[in-house]
Formats: C-alpha cells, sequence, structure tokens
C-alpha cells in the first residue's frame, strides 16, 4: 500500500508539471501576440473626420486577424481617443512604449510631428493620419510613414488640376494672372502646413496671391473672412481645414456671391461636404488618397461588410472615405510588419527596413496610389487623382502627375515640404 507522503509527493510532482505547462502555454500566447497602439480623435478639434477614421482602424484590425494576422501572430489594438490635444498623445505614446508595442497608428499633424524626433529615437514606427509633407524625408523622419500621398503634393496637384481645366477656360485667361486666396486655421499645424507648397506651385503657374484669412477649425460662421476675400476678388480659394469649417466658409462664400472657385485639402473633402454646404459645394475639387465608401476597388466589400458587422448602429449610408483612409493605413502597416517577420526583424527597424522600404507599387486594393517607399523618400506616389462635385456625387477631373511634369523639383527640391 503506497504511503501517504509518496501520495502527496507525486501530486505535488503533477501539479508543478501542470503549472509548467499552463506556464509554457501563457508564454507562448503572449508571443503570439503583437501589441500596437492608436491614437485618435473622436471628441476633439477634428472629429468630425476622425471618428469614422478610428472606426476603420479598429474594423481592419479585426479583419487582419480574421485572415492570419501577422504570419499567424494576432494584434492586440491598445486604441485611445486623445481629444487632439498634444500633451495627451505624449502621454498616451509613452504607454504604447511600455506596452511594448512594435508600430503605432497616429493621428494629427501637431502631435506626429512633436513625436518626431522620439519615434526616430525610439525606432518606433508611426503610421499617421498626418500626411503633412514634412514628414515624408526619412534622413530627417526616416520612422514617420503613411499610405496617401502627402498634403503638399495634394496641394500642388489640385492647384494645377484647377489651373488646367477651370482657368483654361476663363474669360480672363491670357489677360491678367488668377488669384489665389488661402483659408485655413494659421494656429492648427495640419491646417497650415502645405501652405508653402502651394504658394510655391501658384508662383510657378503665374498666380497671383492674396492675403490668408484665418478660419477656426471650429468655425460656424466666417462671413468676416469672406467678406475680406471679397476685397482681393480672387478666382481660386483653398481651403485647409476639415469639412466642417470648410462647408460653413463655402456656404457663406456661396451666399455672400464670392464668386471663387474651392479648392480644398483632402480632410475637408468628403461625404458631408455635400450634405452640409449643399449646392455651394458643387465644383468644389480636392485631390484625395483613396476610394470614397462603397466605391469599387477589390478591398471595398471587406471595408463595407465589417462596418456592419462591428458598428452597425451607423448607418451606413453616413459613412465616410475616413473609414477607407483608417483601412489603408492598417492595411500597409500589416504587409510591413508581415515582410519583417518573415526576415526574422519583427521590430521597428524590421517593420521599416524589411517591410515598408521594400514596397515597390503594393496596392492595398482601395482605390489609393499603389505604395513605394524607399530608404530615400516616403512620398508614396507623384500622381494625384483630383475629383470634383458634381451634382452632389464625386466625379475624377483628371490624375496630375507631378513627377514627370516636373521631374527635377520633384527630385530636388519638394522632399520634405
Amino acid at each position: 500500500m503506497m504511503r501517504m507522503q509518496d501520495v502527496r509527493t507525486k501530486a505535488f510532482v503533477s501539479l508543478i508539471a501542470i503549472l509548467i505547462i499552463v506556464g509554457f502555454a501563457t508564454m507562448a500566447g503572449a508571443a503570439s501576440k503583437i501589441n500596437v497602439g492608436a491614437l485618435n480623435d473622436m471628441t476633439g478639434a477634428t472629429s468630425d473626420v476622425g471618428k469614422d477614421y478610428a472606426m476603420g482602424i479598429s474594423e481592419a484590425i479585426k479583419y487582419i486577424n480574421d485572415n492570419g494576422g501577422v504570419n499567424g501572430k494576432k494584434i492586440k489594438l491598445y486604441q485611445f481617443d486623445y481629444g487632439y490635444r498634444v500633451p495627451e498623445a505624449l502621454t498616451k505614446y509613452k504607454l504604447f512604449k511600455r506596452l511594448k508595442s512594435v508600430a503605432v497608428l497616429g493621428w494629427g499633424t501637431g502631435d506626429t510631428e512633436a513625436l518626431s524626433p522620439t519615434i526616430t529615437k525610439d525606432k518606433m514606427p508611426y503610421v499617421s493620419a498626418s500626411y503633412s509633407g514634412h514628414l515624408t524625408d526619412p534622413s530627417k523622419t526616416p520612422y514617420n510613414l503613411f499610405a496617401a500621398t502627402d498634403y503638399s503634393t495634394n496641394a500642388r496637384a489640385t492647384l494645377v488640376a484647377w489651373f488646367d481645366t477651370n482657368w483654361a477656360k476663363h474669360q480672363d485667361n491670357g489677360k491678367r494672372k488668377p488669384r489665389l486666396v488661402c483659408s485655413y486655421m494659421f494656429a492648427s499645424p495640419y491646417a497650415s502646413a502645405p501652405i508653402k507648397a502651394i504658394k510655391d506651385q501658384a508662383k510657378i503657374l503665374g498666380f497671383d496671391i492674396g492675403p490668408d484669412q484665418d478660419v477656426s477649425l471650429f468655425a460656424i460662421d466666417t462671413k468676416s473672412q469672406v467678406l475680406a476675400m471679397k476685397d482681393y476678388k480672387p478666382d481660386v480659394v483653398w481651403h485647409g481645414n476639415t469639412t466642417m469649417s470648410v462647408s460653413a466658409t463655402v456656404r457663406d462664400a456661396y451666399s455672400l456671391g464670392l464668386g471663387a472657385d474651392h479648392i480644398v485639402n483632402l480632410w475637408g473633402f468628403d461625404e458631408n461636404l455635400p450634405r452640409l454646404a449643399g449646392k455651394a459645394a458643387e465644383g468644389v475639387m480636392a485631390g484625395h488618397v483613396c476610394a470614397f465608401y462603397g466605391q469599387d476597388t477589390p478591398m471595398m466589400k471587406n471595408v463595407v461588410a465589417y462596418g456592419k458587422k462591428y458598428n452597425p448602429g451607423v448607418p451606413q449610408e453616413k459613412r465616410l472615405v475616413r473609414t477607407v483612409q483608417g483601412w489603408s493605413n492598417a492595411l500597409a502597416l500589416w504587409e510591413a510588419m508581415k515582410r519583417a517577420d518573415k526576415a526574422g526583424a519583427l521590430n521597428g527597424e524590421g517593420i521599416l527596413k524589411q517591410g515598408f522600404e521594400t514596397m515597390r507599387g503594393y496596392d492595398v486594393g482601395l482605390g489609393g496610389a499603389p505604395l513605394t517607399y524607399t530608404a530615400t523618400d516616403h512620398r508614396v506616389s507623384g500622381v494625384v487623382p483630383v475629383y470634383v462635385i458634381n451634382n452632389g456625387k464625386f466625379q475624377l477631373v483628371k490624375r496630375v502627375d507631378l513627377k514627370s511634369r516636373w521631374p527635377q523639383k520633384w527630385a530636388k527640391e519638394w522632399i520634405g515640404w
């Protein structure tokens, strides 16, 4: 008969074995997870466009995990609303580091540019919704990336499209120079990011440039700024804000008879613009970075399906292109992480060097420019599709190829603007 001490000893050994097995299983489970941080604006100054982008990020990560994750490793997303407050973004970034995140899906220009020196030091890939041209020079900001053409490239292209189409048939073409005015929030790093570039392009094309107008991102009444524009009599106004204040300015310009055309940074140009501005939105133009929500592209059926599944309370007809932009960034990061992991380098430097910078014409399937990143240039493309609102719908005007049209300036002058 086995003695009680032997029984206890065997039970203890069995318990230790079980704990060791559970421990290894837990460690294996932890190793199969990849932490990624996400900063979004759902309540702050840019929440009019930020809420849909945030939904897109969350839905895209669910899709990624449902489709194998990063070579079998699932992504754990830590997503926070930072209310468009730079100090809050800095605090949350520190949290992402403590959580050992391998990358961050960021948002605004102010916080992204403020974090840029830190993420460079930390070698943290930071894939943001700030498409600031200032972040495209890898000799200065190597770990800042986005799956889109940058603000400066888009602004140049939109002005060129307006010049080639609207000004070409204007009654004063050949008699005088076209006149440009810029309307944006002076204190906003996002809104002011492409101003130097668009004014440079205006000079190249032979424009006269009037006084800038300071319009808040929160503006709902811009009559004083529009009246100041009327004194200059612009032919075209560049709008650098997000949709809510852009719609207010376009409406006031229409009601006060400004008589100018309007071109817009892409964050002020979405499905809500014709809803909010009505007839005043007709003819508004902008360069964009992907297909609009629900348009026919290879990946769009998944975008729509995951929207219905995970945010069923949001009517599909109210969803915005912002969701598609969120998916585009998430899918680009996914591809970079898969490449880095396959190369045995699933870390910050690996995601950059073995991931993003190996992409040559990579298409995420959402209507944006095929992505090319090199060690010397993070501008993904020099070709921008420019759209116009016609009868409340988005219609392609033309694709402007800046790289081919001004090859020397593209190669040697414009990077990092």
